[in-house]
């Protein structure tokens, strides 16, 4: 397949679509760094992003959504925990918090490395809400480059190698952040911070106190 690249304000969703349900591969902007997604409906589209990274398995990818009812369909959320998630969701999405989650049994095995858990973000960035939304609302993602290379903060950042390893590419030019997003673990009796990102571990403190 032909490799397409579309400018941010020139996209035909409906072959974006296309290419998704036919086990393609996206490159496109986030709020945080560029990332590379695939349909969560194609097992063969999620392979091709371990095999374009070169990476191994063993690491999950996680969901982006276009809107927060989406995580209902992906993630189950214990009732003990819904008020925490809630609290997180309204302070800090769309933004940079990737929250960890037990998953739903239509999350595929490969997407997160075999593992139960799924973590869900919705970036603060309309151009990528729009790219998810037309992909089905969920696109598992990781950042877009060769594993153990550096990541992407904008178009002119990513690796010529890497972009002839996919099927479409969007370019939204430099990304608002370019800080790797947080990540929270919430499947333990006690959050657990993950990595520290663009969201500091002391301002999630503040909102739902000690972790």
């Amino acid at each position: 397949m032909k490799r397409i690249v579309f400018k941010e304000n020139n996209i035909d969703f409906e072959a974006l679509k296309n290419i998704l349900r036919n086990d393609g591969i996206i490159i496109y902007p986030t709020d945080t760094v560029y990332g590379v997604g695939a349909s969560i409906d194609s097992l063969k589209g999620i392979e091709n992003i371990y095999t374009a990274k070169e990476r191994n398995f063993k690491s999950p990818l996680i969901a982006l959504l276009s809107k927060i009812e989406y995580i209902d369909r992906i993630a189950i959320i214990d009732e003990n925990k819904r008020e925490l998630v809630k609290k997180l969701a309204e302070k800090f999405w769309p933004g940079a918090l990737t929250i960890i989650l037990n998953k739903k049994s239509n999350v595929p095995d490969i997407m997160v490395s075999g593992g139960k858990t799924v973590g869900v973000r919705i970036p603060a960035l309309k151009l990528a809400q729009d790219i998810i939304e037309g992909a089905g609302g969920i696109l598992p993602t990781t950042s877009a480059n060769i594993s153990g290379e550096k990541t992407p903060r904008s178009y002119e950042e990513l690796d010529e190698k890497f972009k002839e390893r996919v099927d479409i590419i969007i370019d939204g030019g430099k990304t608002p952040l370019g800080v790797e997003s947080t990540i929270i673990d919430l499947t333990k009796d006690v959050p657990v911070i993950l990595r520290e990102g663009a969201i500091k571990k002391e301002t999630i403190e503040k909102l739902i106190g000690k972790i």
